[in-house]
């Protein structure tokens, strides 16, 4: 009997796997596409689907706001290059959105593997919906999963990677539904005297150990 390969998907804090494809702006080798900027690497299940559709022309219209984030855009569905250029064409034409981003072509499912996106227990052949952002290091920093049938938020995907940036920037945590502006969340005091200190600080104390501050 043939031994079944079990292959890990990633991790956050995992480097994310490299690869080299083909997409709608030409070949690109992942980690170059990566290198000094954050990427939203995201999946969807198929092209000239309903879904589908609303989610990438949502990408789209929003795409300058994740390049004033420093961060580039890739999709990628189990489909040929060709499909991916119709498509492309075809929503361009009925709604006038250009998915301006590259969408990798991966058919033989390789790269969908190797980022956990194809679960059988969902599909075999389409991938769910799965969203990756990975830092400049080119590490994974947050993943999000999604079935067929769901659509996912774009308002939450970008919130959460400004939490990323603005957490990597301070050095602080985010309270739960924190927005840009919100108070955030100081590190915890590791000494008797940090507590002190703190103590008279101008932070809110909630108490000792979780205290607020404005940026």
């Amino acid at each position: 009997m043939e031994e079944e390969k079990v292959v890990s998907m990633p991790r956050i804090g995992d480097k994310a796997p490299d690869f080299k494809a083909n997409t709608t702006y030409g070949p690109i080798q992942f980690s170059d596409f990566n290198k000094g900027s954050w990427v939203v690497f995201f999946s969807h299940p198929a092209d000239f689907t309903p879904v589908c559709t609303t989610e990438m022309s949502g990408f789209a219209v929003r795409h300058n706001e994740f390049r004033e984030l420093n961060t580039k855009l890739m999709g990628l569905s189990i489909d040929s290059i060709h499909s991916h250029v119709a498509w492309v064409n075809n929503v361009k034409k009925n709604t006038g959105v250009l998915f301006d981003f590259p969408i990798v072509e991966d058919i033989s499912m390789k790269v969908s593997k190797l980022y956990g996106m194809l679960q059988p227990n969902e599909s075999e052949t389409a991938a769910v919906r799965a969203v990756f952002f990975i830092d400049p290091e080119g590490k994974i920093r947050l993943i999000m999963y999604y079935p067929l049938n769901v659509g996912r938020n774009m308002d939450e995907i970008i919130r959460v990677l400004k939490a990323l940036q603005t957490s990597d920037k301070y050095k602080v945590a985010m309270p739960l539904d924190w927005q840009p502006g919100d108070k955030v969340i100081v590190p915890p005091p590791k000494t008797v005297q940090d507590m002190e200190e703190r103590e008279k600080s101008d932070y809110e104390m909630v108490d000792f150990y979780l205290a607020k501050k404005s940026l």
